[in-house]
């Protein structure tokens, strides 16, 4: 019997160095194959959501703000509506004003107490270059570089843009620069957390000008 304890603590010990390098190998596959797929498939089309080959390289007005070293997507969507019933509904973009059109309640997670407005607000529909346009209440905030009536608003590079099709046919062309930084902390932000997210509120953002306008112009 004084023998067989001693067995059984040897036998009973767990092999934690050999779990430790299984577990970091399966870790290992998992992740490069996260990465394959996102930076070979779902990264190059969703920076580039519905835009055409002509739009990604189409000159827009924002592109002299662009940042250096930024990365930037180009998306776009077909809105069945004259440009002139679009534009109201981004004139007035931002928390403070008519909302950002997107998932509101996700943006409510950090505070954002946005509110996204479904009607047309007279006093926010005469946006000047400096005004501040903020994100949440009491938050960070863009400055307007640029405004073309009908046609363009420019936040610090941030270009919302409408190209008329033909009379009841728009396309809202968007392009968003992300200043990058060499550091392997900020890249790793960037890419694991920032980018996608932007991603989802910003085509949530363009899907509900999509909808707000169409709706509008479909009640007139």
């Amino acid at each position: 019997m004084a023998s067989y304890y001693p067995a059984l603590r040897r036998t009973s010990l767990p092999h934690f160095p050999r779990l430790l390098r299984y577990s970091t190998i399966i870790f290992g596959i998992v992740a490069l194959a996260i990465s394959l797929v996102y930076f070979g498939i779902v990264r190059p089309w969703h920076m580039r959501w519905g835009a055409t080959d002509t739009e990604m390289t189409q000159p827009l007005p924002g592109d002299p703000y662009l940042p250096v070293n930024a990365v930037v997507s180009t998306r776009a969507i077909t809105i069945n509506a004259p440009a002139d019933k679009i534009w109201p509904w981004i004139a007035q973009i931002g928390q403070a004003h008519a909302g950002w059109y997107s998932y509101d309640w996700i943006e409510n997670l950090l505070a954002a107490k946005m509110q996204n407005r479904d009607v047309i607000i007279p006093e926010f529909q005469n946006p000047k270059v400096r005004d501040r346009v903020s994100f949440q209440q009491d938050g960070p905030t863009t400055e307007v570089s640029l405004v073309d009536p009908g046609r363009a608003l420019v936040l610090e590079g941030w270009t919302l843009y409408l190209e008329p099709i033909d009379a009841q046919t728009t396309r809202l062309i968007v392009r968003y620069p992300w200043p990058l930084k060499d550091s392997l902390v900020d890249k790793f932000f960037y890419y694991a957390v920032a980018e996608p997210w932007h991603f989802v509120m910003e085509s949530g953002m363009m899907q509900g000008i999509k909808q707000s306008a169409e709706m509008s112009a479909g009640s007139n």
